[in-house]
């Protein structure tokens, strides 16, 4: 009886979602019946203001990452871009970095709306607040991918920023660079004449270690008084102007511009550290990869 009562309390909190904004009538034929649940109440959401609770939290609570370690932004986003959609590329470096690209951004001027891959999302409580924070559900390699695709497109459409990290995983090059990025990402900037803002960022990668067990914990705690730096820049607008949707080749060229201008952006971030390894050792982190331009060098053709 008791494990019986367990389970049906744990499914409950399974199924448990925060009320979310009615799905508008234009959007209501993009859902057909064999969508998942969880497709109509993404597309709500991608198509509502952004939610109050979230603004709460990256105006009152952005102090919380930041006693982890020392943000230095640098660079903006062109306040003339600010009014409208954007696409945010950021390179992904560890476990920790959403957080501190969340308040890097926030302190731009941009409210970020993130894709997170489906496990976060599935997680009970957890997965239904990122939903209703906006975050955008990714599944990767299933017939539901093409899903994260049609809630951006919706969530750019109401003037969403949405951020995205191109490697579409933690990057696991030997030397640190961005590993060489999807083509999504510029597909849908190319469709959608959409700027493409990078985001370079170093740094997070000393607050929690890559692999999991109980070093995730101490080496959070210990970055408590470690504190290292936490570099973010934001870069200019990725150059697009002569590319075009649909034309064979261009969005290969437009995500190596995207991985370029990644690169680019993260070499005065790593001044003085190696450029051919991390110089943080974490001996949990994998360096099965490689990096878009290996030691970031960026040949000066690409624009």
């Amino acid at each position: 009886m008791t494990r019986s009562r367990t389970a049906g309390a744990a499914g409950r909190l399974g199924r448990w979602h925060l009320p979310t904004p009615p799905l508008p009538a234009q959007l209501a034929d993009q859902v057909g019946p064999a969508d998942p649940e969880w497709f109509p109440r993404e597309l709500a959401v991608a198509a509502a203001p952004t939610w109050w609770a979230w603004r709460f939290v990256l105006d009152r609570l952005s102090w919380v990452p930041l006693a982890f370690g020392r943000l230095q932004l640098t660079g903006k986003v062109p306040a003339e871009l600010l009014d409208g959609p954007l696409l945010l590329a950021v390179n992904h470096i560890g476990d920790f970095d959403p957080f501190l690209v969340g308040v890097a951004l926030h302190r731009a001027g941009v409210q970020p709306r993130f894709l997170v891959k489906s496990g976060l999302m599935d997680v009970p409580v957890l997965g239904a607040l990122l939903e209703r924070c906006g975050c955008i559900r990714v599944e990767r390699g299933t017939d539901l991918a093409g899903h994260a695709v049609r809630v951006t497109e919706v969530a750019l459409a109401a003037g969403a920023h949405v951020v995205a990290y191109p490697e579409g995983r933690i990057g696991l090059t030997g030397d640190g660079w961005p590993e060489r990025g999807r083509t999504g990402m510029a597909r849908m900037a190319l469709a959608a004449g959409i700027p493409v803002i990078p985001v370079s960022q170093w740094g997070a990668h000393e607050v929690v270690q890559y692999g999991l067990g109980r070093g995730k914990v101490s080496s959070l705690l210990t970055a408590l008084w470690r504190r290292p730096a936490l570099r973010v820049r934001i870069g200019p607008p990725v150059d697009f102007t002569d590319l075009r949707p649909g034309r064979l080749g261009d969005a290969n060229r437009a995500r190596t511009r995207i991985d370029a201008a990644l690169t680019r952006g993260l070499a005065p971030l790593r001044a003085g550290e190696p450029t051919d390894r991390i110089a943080h050792g974490d001996l949990t982190r994998p360096t099965t990869a490689r990096a878009a331009f290996p030691g970031g060098v960026v040949p000066p053709e690409i624009p």
